[in-house]
């Protein structure tokens, strides 16, 4: 049996915070972000706007889209790394907002946290012969985001989006082959050092802004494409497939000259890459789920296709896999 992707949901802030709103904010120009990134635009969260609140619009339009009601999901899987609050999870407020009595809990993987729960979510629903496990990817970044700091403040959004994974045959579609893994040796590359047990808040942290994202850009640039290649291609092999046979490349949506070197790498061509950054920035958790629903909606995406997923985040953390596009 394998999990397929049956009902696909999003949830995205009305206000655009735009590259021109940032030239009034900091020392750049449109032409430098644009360059360098390939945003001109992204979504910011209004006051009353939450992690929940987005996961919960995003999984309502999914759950409806599948031809569900909330009492047919068996599990919930929240993936996120701004969460509601410390205690308790993000899903117990998301669950309640749907309406949904079933176990839920929450995945931090940073920015490949919509593959890993795929990937969770799709082995407990076959391990555990479940029906409907609705997984979702949610964040507000420009929460944890220095707004005077231009070397992340340019790069981050907010949204969500949701899947319901629901039985397929085997053979059908579905999680076909996956890849994960983790450098923690890496973790510092990425991080809100302060919040946790590590460095508790405290009135000289907020001082020091140690609440917000801290990111050694250059290096994780230089790191992600070499991990998003080795990963996809891992994942291909073992499905026993090959570059040829992919008919979409989902990258997590952090850079695009990251994503064309990773394409380019692959031997992917960018006709053949999924890619909305421009509009959204980096939503971490949320970016795949986001780029993927976009294409199913404009039927970019058709059943049969096989799409290869990658994403890289905080920790080092990365992971890929390999989906047969289609309901159950």
């Amino acid at each position: 049996m394998r999990a397929a992707i049956t009902g696909w949901g999003t949830a995205l802030p009305d206000q655009r915070l735009t590259n021109a709103d940032l030239e009034q904010r900091v020392d750049t120009t449109d032409q430098w972000i644009v360059e360098r990134t390939g945003i001109r635009e992204r979504r910011i969260a209004r006051p009353g706007e939450t992690t929940a609140s987005l996961a919960v619009e995003a999984g309502a339009a999914a759950i409806k889209h599948a031809g569900l009601t909330p009492d047919a999901i068996d599990l919930l899987i929240v993936a996120t790394a701004t969460a509601e609050q410390l205690i308790p999870h993000t899903g117990a407020f998301v669950g309640d907002g749907l309406g949904v009595r079933c176990g839920s809990f929450d995945l931090n993987a940073g920015c490949a946290g919509f593959v890993y729960e795929l990937v969770v979510g799709s082995s407990l629903l076959t391990a555990g012969n479940l029906d409907h496990v609705l997984v979702v990817g949610s964040e507000t970044l420009s929460r944890v985001t220095d707004p005077d700091d231009r070397g992340t403040c340019i790069l981050f959004g907010d949204g969500a989006a949701a899947m319901v994974l629901s039985a397929s045959a085997d053979e059908g579609p579905g999680l076909v082959a996956w890849d994960l893994g983790c450098d923690g040796s890496a973790a510092a590359l990425l991080e809100v050092p302060a919040g946790g047990s590590r460095l508790p808040t405290s009135a000289e942290t907020v001082a020091n802004g140690d609440h917000y994202l801290k990111m050694a850009g250059q290096e994780v640039f230089r790191r992600a494409v070499r991990i998003v290649v080795e990963s996809a291609t891992a994942t291909l092999a073992r499905a026993g497939a090959t570059v040829d046979d992919v008919t979409w490349f989902a990258p997590h949506q952090a850079n695009v000259r990251i994503i064309e070197a990773a394409a380019t790498r692959l031997g992917i061509p960018m006709e053949r890459t999924l890619v909305n950054i421009d509009r959204y920035g980096n939503t971490s958790a949320a970016s795949i789920p986001l780029v993927l629903a976009e294409a199913a909606d404009d039927d970019r995406l058709r059943r049969g296709d096989l799409v290869l997923l990658s994403g890289f985040g905080a920790g080092l953390t990365w992971g890929s896999a390999l989906v047969r596009w289609g309901r159950a």
